[in-house]
């Protein structure tokens, strides 16, 4: 087996250290995810499922444990290279889209490319490439307020995977929409990843979608089982 795109080890986390307030979210957690796998991570809530993703995607620290993906160890990155390495090769997925409302479909997907290097021409072909593979292409010039609910997350999803990152993580992609929207936003998602052959862990409260990827796992009390 080859070496896995993203290792957690022994993460903890704590908020509010030394209060009465003090809360552990994460109390060890390991996870290891392989090259092409898509892993399902349901737990309940206050579980610590969205602490965890924002660690491993470089959007917080740990207070002790360890974060590799592809190979490298964070922690020993200075500030610019795990910038560099959250850029170039993890995709942020949120429950909500998060699109920049002054801009259209089409420039959402465009800018996180420009502010990689990539020329802006190869930077539309690649929106629209992704875009039409979702089936929001005939919308790429609408701003995200004349777009349906569904077609807003898609157009985020594309802008996840627009500088073709090696890991997605996906906070509650679909819990936002609605049954019918949900699966048929996931579904797209689902042909986006496979047909990238990247990596993805996505956090979700269904089961239904969590058994459409390769593997589940389950948090509880900050650990993962």
């Amino acid at each position: 087996m080859s070496d896995p795109i993203l290792k957690l080890s022994g993460l903890t986390k704590t908020y509010n250290k030394g209060k009465p307030s003090e809360v552990q979210v994460l109390r060890g957690a390991d996870l290891e995810i392989q090259p092409g796998e898509v892993v399902a991570l349901v737990a309940p809530s206050g579980a610590g499922k969205s602490t965890l993703l924002h660690i491993a995607g470089l959007l917080d620290t740990p207070d002790e444990g360890h974060v590799e993906i592809a190979g490298q160890e964070m922690s020993k990155l200075s500030d610019r290279k795990r910038t560099q390495v959250r850029r170039a090769d993890v995709g942020f997925i949120y429950q909500f889209h998060h699109l920049l409302p002054e801009f259209t479909a089409i420039e959402n997907i465009v800018l996180p490319q420009l502010a990689s290097g990539t020329p802006r021409r190869d930077a539309e072909a690649r929106a629209r490439e992704l875009l039409a593979q979702v089936g929001v292409e005939p919308r790429a010039d609408h701003r995200p307020a004349a777009l349906s609910g569904g077609e807003q997350q898609r157009v985020a999803f594309c802008r996840a995977l627009a500088n073709a990152p090696r890991l997605l993580l996906a906070d509650e992609p679909t819990g936002n929409l609605d049954p019918d929207t949900s699966d048929r936003v996931f579904g797209a998602l689902m042909e986006l990843v496979r047909g990238t052959g990247l990596s993805a862990l996505i956090a979700t409260h269904n089961l239904e979608l969590a058994a459409r990827m390769d593997r589940v796992v389950r948090m509880d009390h900050g650990v993962v089982a």
